[in-house]
């Protein structure tokens, strides 16, 4: 049960962008201005490169069982605050249910990296799935009870936190291995191309199922997609440690978090994305609003609703290999979440509405998109497991905090309150972090990838 968005932000102040360049890495350019890719113009740049799934058999197979296995959590996703919500009748309950998640998620996620740079990623990513079918299972037989118990929601959102911090380190990781340097931002589209097919086509199956067949069938789904993803994991070969590994150990996580300190860059990455989703995350309030809307159905249409534009992002994402700019495109598009969730709060019908999360949803991926690949291209693989951990707090860290702080406001000063003025201070936070972060906004792709070779990848 996988909540974490596809690592989904960015700002509107401040000058604009340069022009996008080409990346330099290893293996993109062969000749001094030749393009990248198998053709020229406006097509090859608009048009996703799947060379990925063409030349990596490892990458295919994460691909089909972690796309199945997304589309089944995000079914949950749905499920559960609505079922939280139909208990309580409290959108701060629902706040809280995120809230729980974090404790567990920052203790497992440090000692989840620590261990993808010590252990075979695979096998990590295999364990902590089985684990995750389990924890998902309660959740039916919860769900089945003539009076659902909402402490077991509260239980089962600590476990499924506590098991993706220790699974993601391994499988973000996993990628740069499986893929050469050069298709690294071809891989970071693709993977966002799968979670976002999964999170437009999810909610809204989600939304049909409720009412259709009830909590625990729709959880049911969940259940049967975790085997589809373990039997691709079983095909998959070792992704062994890197050989310079340190073991897991204090030291080993004391100096992942010392190398993230030392970057000034990857700090912004993480700060702004933490701004963005702690102000302008509103989805503890989607509940309440589809009861305005029109109940469960609707509900399904507004999970699904930011995940369309990041999905139209990703479909048209060629631009991405040539972004070179990474710092000003993720604080940038953080200012476009920002304004869409403003939009998203002013509306006062069901279009307005979905147009205001399209908007936020398609900004959010190109921030996800841009700082994926700044991440994996510029840090060395002997850490990449534990940064991925870092990594992994940033972007959840604010979405769980995030819908804790909609939901107070929402009880303190209204619906529309909490939604417009998160956006409002989403914006005005981008600004300050990218002044005060010069080499955050300044980060240029071909330093990155020096970096990266230099300290032994």
């Amino acid at each position: 049960m996988d909540h974490s968005r596809p690592a989904p932000e960015g700002s509107r102040a401040g000058p604009l962008p340069e022009p996008p360049e080409s990346v330099a890495v290893p293996g993109q350019m062969s000749e001094p201005g030749k393009r990248i890719g198998n053709g020229g113009g406006l097509t090859t740049m608009f048009r996703i490169d799947v060379a990925p799934l063409r030349q990596s058999r490892e990458f295919r197979l994460l691909f089909v069982g972690q796309g199945v296995s997304l589309f089944g959590s995000m079914v949950t996703y749905v499920a559960l605050p609505y079922q939280a919500y139909r208990i309580s009748h409290s959108s701060l309950i629902v706040g809280l249910l995120s809230l729980t998640e974090l404790l567990p998620m920052l203790i497992t996620a440090f000692v989840g990296g620590a261990l993808a740079d010590a252990v075979d990623r695979r096998r990590m990513v295999r364990l902590t799935e089985s684990a995750m079918c389990l924890v998902t299972g309660a959740l039916v037989a919860n769900s089945a009870l003539t009076h659902p118990r909402l402490w077991v929601l509260f239980m089962v959102a600590f476990a499924a936190a506590g098991i993706d911090g220790l699974q993601r380190p391994s499988l973000d990781a996993m990628v740069p291995k499986l893929v050469p340097a050069e298709a690294l931002p071809a891989a970071a589209a693709l993977s966002s191309l799968k979670g976002n097919l999964g999170m437009v086509a999810a909610p809204p199956v989600a939304g049909v199922l409720i009412v259709a067949v009830g909590l625990p069938l729709t959880y049911g789904v969940d259940v049967a997609t975790f085997f589809v993803s373990l039997v691709m994991l079983a095909l998959m070969h070792a992704v062994p440690p890197p050989p310079e590994s340190e073991g897991l150990s204090f030291r080993a996580i004391a100096d992942g978090l010392r190398y993230a300190r030392s970057r000034q860059d990857l700090i912004g990455s993480y700060l702004v994305d933490i701004n963005a989703m702690f102000f302008g995350i509103p989805t503890a309030l989607f509940p309440q609003v589809a009861s305005h809307l029109g109940g469960a159905a609707v509900l399904g249409v507004l999970y699904a609703a930011p995940s369309a534009g990041s999905l139209l992002v990703t479909i048209t994402s060629g631009w991405a290999r040539r972004v070179r700019r990474h710092g000003r495109m993720v604080a940038l598009s953080a200012g476009i979440w920002g304004l869409g969730i403003i939009g998203f709060g002013f509306a006062r019908s069901l279009p307005l509405a979905i147009v205001g999360l399209v908007v936020a949803g398609a900004a959010d991926m190109v921030s996800g998109l841009c700082r994926t690949t700044m991440w994996n291209q510029s840090i060395p693989d002997s850490l990449r497991g534990r940064l991925a951990g870092i990594e992994m707090l940033s972007y959840s860290s604010g979405p769980t905090l995030g819908n804790v702080e909609a939901g107070l406001v929402e009880s303190l000063a209204g619906l529309r309150a909490s939604i417009v003025s998160g956006g409002v201070l989403c914006v005005l936070g981008t600004v300050a972090l990218a002044a005060m972060l010069p080499r955050f906004w300044n980060y240029d792709a071909r330093e990155g990838a020096r970096l990266r070779t230099a300290q032994g990848a």
